[in-house]
């Protein structure tokens, strides 16, 4: 085994290592990661809320027993071997071992350490980025038509993973067009490998065709409800925290592509950066939707400064490259990672402040950040919910019906009792059983809508009443209460059925 090797796998060790330890255990999941996980169980070419490769992954982890390790060591793993494909973009562009640990330190001490804590799309998104990028390269080295067909998969892949990979297309086409690299535009062989990506996500086209399209309403939804709190200058802002430590190197990377005579061949790299996010910029896109752009110009920068700082007194500056990302991951430590307590953050707010990290996406300010708030009170419900469940004579034809799909989903991983939750948000207005003939219902309310669940809901049974609530107050579902109605009289099923219809008349 070659030294190059073996420190390959001390970066690869020390990253499955540092995503373990990052997060308290007093922290749950995070909403997002129970609706992926339900999609194990309801696989499929399309989802309201994503493409079908997250749910591939959802049903590997459910085989392999379904508990956290799992959860946590996919976005782990896809943060590895992005770590390893800039290895080897480095590699590829000729840069020497100190490149390799320079560029290897600058992508495992960033913003990506945060990001692979969560099972959601994005942490393959961004590896799916970088090696798009590495294929780009391999094939302006090369030109051989093989790179132009794995490009094609990979970009296929991206896209069944994620559509904001379309966004990388959107950045890459009129850099090409303005740079030499334009010929390819005429090369038969990149028109195959255009209908092969086709071919390839064309299933995932068919099934938004015969759902009408759902990504439009999601994509409006989004606009309406989150996109439109977004501030195009708090946008650049975070573009520049999330590889502080790195920002030099990058920076450099830049440079070398204007100015550094091996990168010709490479320099169409720099307008694909501008033109991207000027892109994002106008769709005013949330701030990580980026985060792929950059692995790619760490090894740019690392490879240019092995050369810039490989003589004289410039020698002495290599390990100050080095140790740039890895002092400034300290406070990255104490703050973007949900090793704190609730209680540790709410007495200590002014640098969660500052960074605008209590900002959440209804732009207002609140005591914790939202993806750690979205971390707690989830097993409270669901071993609430259980318990109720639990002394119903005829558990087996109560509906759970929740007003989100994070109580649906929390519910259905930590039940103890098989339940099976929906909702008719997002994708579980399509996993509805209506096989079941309902007799009872369970509803979870949000804490602002519960006041008025008793008297709208109540007389359609013969009993009703409130069983429990969330009581962690750092909680984002605090406050959510569990009601229960026995005895329906009326008919749920024909009531549900009305609702899913509306509901999907509304998505159109």
């Amino acid at each position: 085994m070659t030294k190059k090797s073996i420190i390959l796998i001390a970066f690869i060790i020390l990253k499955f290592v540092l995503q373990y330890i990052l997060i308290s255990p007093e922290y749950d999941l995070q909403r997002d990661e129970y609706l992926h996980l339900d999609q194990a169980h309801h696989l499929a070419w399309g989802y309201l809320s994503v493409p079908p490769v997250t749910s591939w992954f959802s049903y590997l982890i459910f085989l392999l027993g379904n508990s956290v390790f799992w959860v946590k060591f996919f976005p782990a793993l896809f943060g590895a071997l992005t770590l390893i494909v800039v290895w080897k973009t480095i590699e590829t562009l000729k840069g020497n071992l100190y490149a390799l640990i320079l560029g290897a330190t600058c992508v495992l001490f960033s913003c990506l350490l945060r990001l692979n804590t969560l099972y959601q799309p994005n942490s393959l998104d961004v590896l799916c980025w970088t090696l798009f990028y590495y294929v780009v390269i391999q094939y302006s080295s090369t030109q051989e038509k093989k790179w132009l067909y794995r490009g094609a998969v990979v970009f296929a892949f991206g896209f069944l993973n994620k559509y904001n990979i379309v966004f990388l297309l959107i950045g890459l086409l009129p850099a090409l067009l303005l740079s030499n690299q334009r010929k390819i535009l005429a090369e038969k062989k990149l028109y195959f490998a255009l209908i092969l990506g086709l071919l390839l996500i064309l299933p995932n086209l068919v099934w938004q065709y015969n759902n009408q399209f759902p990504i439009v309403h999601h994509m409006k939804e989004l606009a309406e409800t989150q996109l439109v709190n977004v501030d195009r200058v708090d946008f650049l802002k975070e573009q520049f925290l999330f590889f502080i430590g790195s920002f030099l190197v990058i920076l450099s990377g830049l440079y070398a592509l204007l100015f550094y005579k091996p990168f010709a061949n490479y320099k169409f790299f720099f307008a694909t950066l501008l033109f991207t996010l000027i892109v994002f910029i106008y769709f005013k896109a949330k701030a990580y939707y980026a985060i792929g752009l950059y692995p790619v110009y760490i090894a740019f920068g690392a490879v240019f400064l092995s050369e810039v700082l490989n003589t004289g007194w410039k020698r002495y500056l290599q390990p100050v490259f080095i140790l740039i990302p890895l002092l400034l991951f300290i406070p990255m430590y104490n703050l973007a990672f949900p090793n704190k307590s609730p209680e540790y953050i709410v007495q200590h707010p002014e640098k969660y402040k500052d960074l605008g990290m209590l900002r959440w996406e209804d732009g207002k300010e609140h005591a914790l950040p939202q993806d750690f708030a979205d971390m707690l009170g989830w097993k409270e419900l669901a071993r609430k919910t259980d318990s109720v469940y639990a002394i119903l004579p005829h558990s087996e034809k109560t509906l759970v019906l929740c007003d989100n799909y994070g109580q649906a989903g929390a519910i259905n991983y930590y039940s103890k009792k098989g339940i099976r939750a929906v909702s008719f948000n997002a994708d579980y207005v399509n996993w509805f059983d209506l096989n079941v003939k309902y007799k009872n219902l369970i509803r979870i309310k949000d804490y602002e809508k519960e006041s008025r669940e008793i008297a709208e809901t109540g007389p359609y049974f013969q009993t009703s009443r409130v069983t429990g609530e969330v009581s962690n107050q750092y909680a984002r579902e605090y406050g959510t209460t569990i009601f229960l109605f026995t005895n329906a009289k009326i008919d749920i099923n024909k009531r549900l059925e009305q609702e899913i219809k509306n509901e999907k008349e509304y998505s159109k």
